[in-house]
């Protein structure tokens, strides 16, 4: 064939080639991804492809959700109702008049004597009122119409913690604390002390508390000096509840020790009032100050324990002529004739004074043993030892 012929065949194959691959090609692709090969991997070869394992995706382990199962309600407890215990015809009346801190001590010693049945609180405070506002309220002139109305047999007065304000003196207004205030209020101070202790009727003068303003519990401190010496010189008593309301430091406390020592909450935010902790507290300086005035009536009814022994008669001892003396008796006799001789009464052998010890250490004597003893050795167990006396080998 000529050349040309040839290569003219070459190329009609090799352009069939070429339209035919391609076809393949994309078939074989779409069937498997191969990888091409560069002139270097044609020349030296290629190494063989490592499979590239995919780590499968650890995924978190899910948490298991348990539901709670609802449990049963509770069954609500009904608290014990109050014990209220009756109070007797005769019970002794506590009045308690003042300010608001009188209202909060009278509270809490309603709650003191609850089951007391000799002892009845009453309350008779305003707590907006004072010494120095006559005008608003005149404790002097109301006073003896309430104690001839109530009759206590202790009068409880708190009145002050109000009183940091000028006062009218003839006419003129004088401010707190200089001299003519002071003098006056000293006046106003006898005169209430006077008016609660006639009748000898005991007073108790509840001093004011520290509060949280500095500068007013500066003034309570100088205030409570005016109300001891007036209560002291009518013949009252005057009760400090000071401490029961301060730190160690002498400060300001709202959180502090209750009457059973817990901490509680005693102020309330306003550093002047009380909680019903706080009033049950300062009732406790009050109370104790009570039972020492009126002493039995001051005894609780109800004691824990002693229901069952009311029905209980004491009988009282016997004389002493009543007693019947006997004589001991012997157990040895046989007659029980009681005889008239005491037990142990007859008379001991005499001895030398000389132990077995002692006699054996001085002289090297050893005593004989007693009949039956372990140590007896003697070979005629029959005839009486040497220590045995007479009367007992003849028995």
């Amino acid at each position: 064939m000529h050349p040309k012929g040839r290569l003219a065949g070459l190329l009609v194959v090799v352009t069939l080639a070429a339209l035919v691959v391609p076809q393949t090609f994309d078939y074989a692709q779409a069937q498997e991804r191969v990888e091409r090969r560069s002139i270097l991997q044609m020349l030296f070869g290629s190494r063989p492809r490592r499979e590239v394992r995919e780590e499968p995706v650890r995924r978190p382990p899910q948490r298991r959700t348990t539901r709670k199962k609802k449990s049963a309600p509770r069954a609500i407890v009904a608290k014990p109702a109050p014990v209220v215990v009756q109070k007797l015809p005769d019970a002794k009346t506590v009045l308690v008049v003042g300010d608001f801190l009188a209202d909060g001590i009278g509270e809490g010693l309603v709650t003191a004597f609850e089951t007391t049945p000799g002892i009845v609180v009453k309350v008779r405070a305003n707590g907006s009122s004072g010494l120095v506002r006559d005008d608003y309220y005149d404790w002097p002139e109301t006073l003896p119409s309430i104690i001839a109305e109530e009759k206590p047999a202790v009068l409880v007065l708190s009145v002050g913690a109000n009183d940091r304000q000028q006062m009218a003196i003839n006419g003129a207004k004088e401010k707190f604390r200089t001299e003519a205030w002071i003098r006056e209020y000293q006046n106003r101070v006898a005169e209430m002390a006077s008016i609660a202790t006639k009748g000898s009727v005991p007073l108790l003068w509840v001093g004011v508390p520290p509060f949280q303003s500095s500068s007013m519990t500066a003034d309570m401190i100088a205030l409570n000096d005016l109300y001891r010496s007036g209560a002291e010189k009518a013949g009252g008593g005057f009760v400090d509840i000071w401490d029961g309301f301060v730190d160690e430091g002498g400060k300001f406390v709202l959180t502090g020790s209750d009457i059973n020592g817990q901490q509680v909450r005693l102020r309330g935010s306003d550093g002047i009032t009380f909680t019903k902790a706080g009033k049950r507290k300062l009732a406790f300086y009050v109370e104790k100050e009570i039972r020492r005035l009126l002493g039995d009536a001051a005894a609780s009814g109800n004691l824990q324990g002693t229901g069952e022994l009311k029905d209980i008669q004491v009988k009282a001892p016997l004389a002493n002529e009543e007693i019947v003396k006997t004589q001991p008796i012997s157990l040895a006799d046989p007659e029980l004739d009681g005889g008239s001789a005491l037990l142990g009464s007859e008379a001991r052998a005499k001895g030398n004074g000389k132990s077995p010890r002692d006699r054996l250490v001085e002289k090297g004597e050893v005593a004989a043993a007693p009949a039956g003893r372990v140590d007896d050795f003697r070979m005629d167990k029959s005839a009486p030892s040497a220590e045995e006396p007479q009367s007992a080998a003849a028995n």
